[in-house]
């Protein structure tokens, strides 16, 4: 698998075993990207603080949007 790290530095096809150690040594998570790609593409970071700053995105978006309504 293509790991990419923290930064979006690419670090290469690495075995999952490795990625795996990789990111526990650097106390991040192991996070799949893109399953389907070839090879599949996972990023080490904090999942935590990724979740959040998702979340974070989806409410500034849900901020600026319009609903329109129908009269009948």
């Amino acid at each position: 698998m293509r790991v990419i790290d923290k930064t979006g530095e690419q670090l290469g096809i690495l075995s999952i075993r490795d990625a795996l150690a990789l990111a526990t040594e650097r106390e991040l998570d192991l996070v799949e990207v893109a399953p389907n790609a070839d090879p599949p593409v996972c990023r080490s970071l904090c999942y935590g603080k990724y979740l959040y700053e998702n979340q974070k995105r989806e409410r500034e978006s849900r901020k600026t949007q319009h609903q329109m309504q129908l009269q009948e």
